[in-house]
């Protein structure tokens, strides 16, 4: 058998036609030292009686393979090709195949990581096994589609405890056991073990619990009833919402270290970054995400882990749906009411750039050959867009027949595997529409359609035409302003009514004189670019924090960014927008993004270099306003994300520098360690601080955030010899095991500043070459760090845009930095039409 490392499609289908998988029990000792532990399998399986004498592997990624026996017969461990143990002439019916291995411990997040806190010298473990790194900690048939029953054991050191999909029990001499899970796919094995601090409780008769590594404990107790009381009160909504009771047998919430994604839905034992686990001050949006995430996954436990996808194309049906019914629901059970703001600003752009990129997919791609390809579209067309599509197909459908079907859904394949077209099955059995057809519309292609608004006015009444450029179907929310009597700026609204694009007749006039602002989409029920009427738009552009609702405000601000990236709206024009308005802004979520938006797009790369020192003044001034208005104390979210974004922007140290001495900022707040290292990191990108500071903070604050805090600030460093060392850490060759995902992160975003071109401008070309080289080592985690924080993006001009076109078409990028490439690239190439026009 030719080596492999992925699994095709067509492999998986043969596989899942061959063989039924019943029962894994898998033996993990974690107490074997620091590089590798010990892993045994026992699995039984069947194959199926219609089958003749046949072959198929397992797959097993292993530092020693020791032994393997099938049927209680030795098979030779040297036949393992690649990650793929073959096993022939299989004959119908049960088997058991026993694999003895050694594997390695991982720095990178995948498989089965391990981290030190350099706070006390105790030492965690957890996996995460997503997509396909099952393999790095036990032989399996690994395919989502071989769904089976998990019985494990741990041996752990004895003050640690461990975690599993199931409850588990200490059994003594440092063995803990796992009661056999339902039926799941193996992806979704999940153990985490250490010395962990943890709050317990019960709900609904179930057992609860939050943990996360010691260091941390003071922060989670901070937090845990919050924590506790929105876990509650979305199990409780699901459980209205969902006919299907929540199907495992406890619910744990691990905060865990240097972990890649926000979260991983694990059945019964849900994994998070824990940066959710807040050591500083944190905005009520940011708050607002935790929530959220923690609402997102378990709406995995029915979508994603009762019900599973069959083969990767679609896995939009596990992300899309857990997106929509993540912040829909913590809006109906929280005190978190307006979520869909957040979604619009946070989220919702990130679909939109994904889409308008040459490496955009339908929502439900049909080309996903492999698991390589697969781990590309983990994207924002698959969470955002998918989120979206559904948010319209219940605009479209109604929530009463949209939640029947999902209902249908659970009834019909709970514990098994289904496919987009059972889903659309599912839905259709709840409604007389045609979701069949909305689901090729909808699901099937790509792109971004754009509505444009034309207003003709007659004397007493008015007519509204929403053009469409694009070929799906929305129904939308159109909102209608005026100006307030004797204020110019403030607008009410005039009325609402619902309409279809494309229309089956012409559209109506309506009574009344023109309107001041017409809002094609008001509520943000569909997935469209904006284009205003001329007057509209003028009206958004002098009176845009006169609008009432911060949703509305959403639509129009992301209509704003959309025309910055098109080149139909000056990037000087969206700061003075900002510059007038941010000020008057009250929602947070909308402070945050449009700020983001304006430093890291606008004044970093859609302004020339020359223009950059006047658009960071204008945006310091911003932020001096914000402060200015919140010295009440009344507004402490915002005046934290001021302060934030003030640090960022300051072109001269002095302020900065003596809120550093001071320990705060006149007024408030105190620096805690995140503001003291956002501080420090910008003096060291301006040459104010040296590596002794450096040095002293990291001694102030040893913590793993302080590690990456130090690393950050000495990659930012003005100097030759910082830069060779940063650039070294990251992509020297004798660096195999290498930094940490999360300390390679940390160096990336300190080691590019726009302040410094002069002097990296010899890293830009050495960058593809060393990125290339680094994701071929050391994997697709770290290739996915390299592509999207080592990359130069202040770099805008044709010399590199050139540079990195030459190294697709030549260098053979590994699939996930070949992806992060053709993203960034044509981000590079759409910076420079801006540029440009």
């Amino acid at each position: 058998m030719a080596c492999m490392s992925v699994l095709t499609r067509d492999e998986a289908q043969n596989r899942a036609q061959l063989l039924d998988v019943h029962r894994y029990t898998i033996d993990l000792d974690l107490t074997t030292g620091d590089e590798t532990f010990d892993s045994r399998t026992l699995i039984r399986f069947t194959v199926r009686a219609d089958q003749d004498v046949t072959d198929t592997f397992v797959e097993v990624k292993p530092a020693e393979l020791r032994s393997v026996t099938l049927d209680g017969h030795p098979l030779d461990p040297q036949t393992l090709d690649g990650n793929r143990l073959p096993l022939k002439d299989l004959t119908a019916g049960a088997h058991e195949l026993r694999v003895d291995a050694r594997m390695r411990y991982s720095r990178t997040g995948e498989g089965m990581h391990r981290f030190t806190d350099p706070t006390d010298g105790r030492t965690y473990v957890y996996t995460q096994l997503f997509l396909d790194d099952v393999q790095r900690v036990f032989a399996a048939f690994d395919q989502p589609d071989l769904k089976a029953v998990f019985e494990l054991a741990v041996t752990a050191p004895e003050d640690w405890t461990v975690l599993a999909n199931s409850v588990t029990e200490h059994t003594g001499d440092g063995v803990w056991k796992a009661a056999p899970t339902p039926p799941i796919s193996t992806y979704l094995v999940a153990v985490a073990a250490g010395p962990w601090h943890s709050v317990r409780t019960e709900h609904r008769g179930l057992p609860f619990g939050i943990h996360c590594r010691r260091s941390l404990a003071p922060h989670l107790d901070a937090d845990a009833e919050e924590l506790l009381d929105i876990t509650r009160a979305c199990f409780d909504r699901y459980h209205e919402k969902f006919e299907e009771p929540y199907p495992f047998d406890s619910y744990d919430q691990a905060f865990v270290p240097e972990f890649n994604a926000g979260a991983m839905e694990n059945p019964g034992l849900v994994t998070f970054r824990d940066e959710f686990v807040y050591r500083s001050a944190v905005t009520d949006t940011e708050r607002q995400t935790r929530a959220m995430v923690v609402a997102h996954e378990m709406a995995h436990m029915w979508f994603g882990d009762l019900v599973t996808l069959t083969w990767w194309d679609d896995i939009w049906l596990n992300e899309s749906f857990a997106e929509y019914m993540g912040y829909q629901t913590l809006t109906e059970a929280t005190r978190f009411t307006d979520t869909w703001t957040d979604f619009g600003v946070a989220r919702k752009a990130w679909g939109y750039d994904a889409d308008q990129r040459p490496s955009t997919h339908p929502v439900a791609p049909e080309d996903v050959e492999d698991t390589a390809s697969a781990l590309l579209n983990f994207d924002g067309i698959s969470y955002a867009k998918g989120a979206s599509a559904l948010r319209q197909l219940v605009a479209w459908l109604g929530e009463k027949d949209f939640l029947a079907g999902i209902n249908i859904h659970f009834q019909r394949h709970k514990f098994a595997n289904a496919t987009l077209a059972d889903f659309i099955d599912s839905l259709a059995a709840a409604t007389d529409r045609d979701v069949h057809a909305w689901a090729d519309a909808w699901l099937r292609t790509t792109g971004v359609d754009t509505l444009t608004a034309s207003v003709e006015a007659r004397p007493g009444q008015w007519t509204l035409a929403l053009d469409r450029d694009g070929d799906r179907p929305h129904r939308v929310t159109v909102g209608v302003y005026d100006r307030a009597l004797g204020d110019g700026r403030t607008l009410v609204l005039r009325e609402r009514y619902e309409t279809d694009v494309p229309r089956d007749t012409a559209p109506e006039p309506r009574p009344g004189t023109r309107p001041a602002l017409v809002v094609p989409n008001d509520l943000d029920l569909t997935y469209a670019k904006i284009r205003f009427d001329d007057a509209s738009l003028e009206t958004v552009l002098r009176g845009l924090s006169g609008i009432p609702d911060a949703l509305t405000r959403a639509v129009v601000w992301n209509a704003l960014r959309d025309m910055v990236r098109d080149g139909a709206l000056a990037p000087a024009d969206y700061l003075a927008t900002a510059a007038a308005h941010l000020p008057e802004e009250t929602d947070l979520a909308l402070v945050q993004g449009v700020l983001a938006f304006a430093t890291a797009h606008i004044a970093d790369r859609y302004l020339a270099p020359g223009r950059r020192p006047a658009a960071l003044a204008t945006l310091t001034e911003l932020c001096r306003d914000l402060i200015r208005r919140t010295e009440d104390g009344d507004h402490p979210g915002l005046r934290l994300i001021a302060v934030r974004h003030r640090i960022d922007t300051v072109a001269h140290p002095d302020t900065i520098a003596a809120w550093l001495a001071d320990g705060t900022v006149p007024g408030g707040p105190e620096l805690d360690p995140e503001l003291r290292w956002r501080i420090l990191a910008r003096l060291a990108a301006l040459g104010a601080v040296d590596e002794t500071d450096i040095a002293a903070e990291l001694e102030r604050d040893p913590s793993a955030t302080g590690r990456e805090g130090a690393a950050r600030c000495c990659a930012a460093l003005p100097d030759e010899a910082a830069k060779a060392r940063a650039w070294n850490a990251m992509f020297g060759s004798d660096t195999q095991a290498g930094l940490s995902n999360y300390l390679f992160t940390a160096t990336a975003q300190g080691f590019w500043q726009p302040e410094q071109a002069d002097l990296v401008r010899p890293y830009v070309a050495r960058y593809y070459q060393d990125a290339v080289a680094v994701a071929a080592r050391r994997g697709p985690a770290i290739a996915e760090a390299a592509g999207r924080w080592a990359f130069p993006a202040h770099a805008v001009d044709a010399e590199h845009l050139e540079l990195g076109e030459k190294c697709l078409s030549e260098a053979d990028p590994i699939p996930a930095l070949r992806r992060k490439l053709v993203d960034q690239l044509d981000d590079l190439a759409r910076a420079l039409r801006v540029q440009q026009a």
